[in-house]
């Protein structure tokens, strides 16, 4: 059921996203094309069409058309992501949305032009085979399939800075070191030497991969974002406030947890073993800054990092898989979700402040 509910969530995500591009990238197309063909010379539309080629009713019914695209882009991106993506190139899969999207934007001009025609009463012949014969269709054609690679790269761009940091970046706002506060998340993967060994370097790349893309799944239904992949080990983050916000930061760990064993079989299977994996979370005030020319990236710098790394690292010494600062649980709003054992009040690694440790379970 959860993960039903999570499905529907990230759908209505991408639709909501999809429709707005559409909807806008075909009212932009209709407004070139009815002045194109209004104000061109040499070009001039028949007597008996003029009363009806009206500017409303023409951004109207691109828009129209827009918005249904963009609901079945939507679906079909979705449906390439959850079943197709993962074992196919990206080439192959924008190619694949591009006929897709092509099929249904002839099953959509074809009831939008029907539509327009029986509501202005237009004098058009609509045959089945029109768009073949329209010379006037294959420019939108084409101008469909620029803006699914256009959209695709936009979609890439959201994936590696998140949508909010991207616009931050547009704006020059990391060009100077910005404070900011967040929560960071180290999670890492367990036995994974053993592992290594037994399956070989082709076969464990795969095993990482899995992991991993399992690991993205679960991420975006708890607003965290993926800051880096070091080896076998995943950095996560939040803003701070999306972190805590119905103890994301905390419900994100198990509900990967819950992932991985719902795909237990899948996994033992494939590989014969089941990942396991374990995380240090702290929060705090650090510094972000734009960093790089080539492979530009925003960085974060600060003990805010540190500390969350080596509270992951104490997870071994206490034998838990989960180990959270006193800082941050004091902030978060588990009674009644969680138990807490205090583990210790430790010094880390090239800190001098003690820091206290807690795991959690669920109730």
């Amino acid at each position: 059921m959860q993960t039903t509910k999570r499905s529907i969530k990230e759908y209505l995500k991408r639709l909501i996203r999809s429709t707005f591009f559409w909807t806008i990238s075909m009212a932009l197309f209709s407004i070139f094309r009815y002045f194109a063909l209004v104000d061109e010379p040499g070009i001039s539309i028949n007597i008996e069409y003029k009363g009806f080629y009206n500017f409303r009713a023409h951004i109207l019914s691109f828009a129209l058309g827009g918005f249904l695209i963009g609901i079945l882009y939507a679906t079909i991106e979705f449906l390439i992501d959850k079943f197709i993506a993962k074992r196919t190139s990206l080439v192959f899969t924008i190619i694949l949305e591009i006929v897709l999207t092509f099929v249904s934007i002839i099953s959509i001009s074809n009831l939008v032009l029907n539509w327009w025609v029986n509501l202005e009463n237009i004098p058009f012949i609509i045959t089945s085979n029109w768009w073949y014969k329209d010379n006037s269709f294959l420019p939108a054609l084409i101008y469909v399939g620029i803006s699914i690679i256009l959209y695709s790269l936009i979609t890439i761009v959201f994936e590696k800075f998140g949508k909010g940091e991207f616009f931050n970046m547009l704006l020059g706002r990391y060009k100077q070191p910005q404070e900011t506060k967040r929560i960071f998340m180290f999670l890492d993967l367990s036995s994974s030497t053993t592992i290594a060994e037994r399956l070989g370097h082709y076969k464990y790349s795969q095993f990482i991969q899995d992991f991993f893309y399992d690991l993205n799944e679960v991420s975006v239904n708890y607003e965290a974002e993926i800051y880096q992949y070091i080896g076998d080990e995943a950095v996560l983050n939040w803003s701070y406030k999306k972190g805590i916000y119905n103890n994301n930061c905390i419900h994100f760990f198990y509900a990967f947890k819950e992932k991985i064993q719902s795909k237990s079989k899948y996994y033992l299977k494939k590989y014969n073993a089941i990942p396991e994996f374990k995380a240090g979370i702290h929060g705090g005030t650090l510094m972000v800054a734009e960093v790089g020319v080539v492979k530009k990236e925003l960085a974060y710098h600060g003990d805010v990092i540190n500390t969350a790394a080596r509270v992951q690292a104490k997870c071994n010494d206490y034998n838990v898989s989960i180990l959270i600062t006193k800082n941050l649980l004091d902030d978060l709003n588990i009674q009644g979700a969680f138990s807490t054992t205090k583990m210790a009040q430790v010094f880390l690694k090239g800190k001098q402040e003690i820091a206290e440790l807690y795991t959690l379970n669920l109730f």
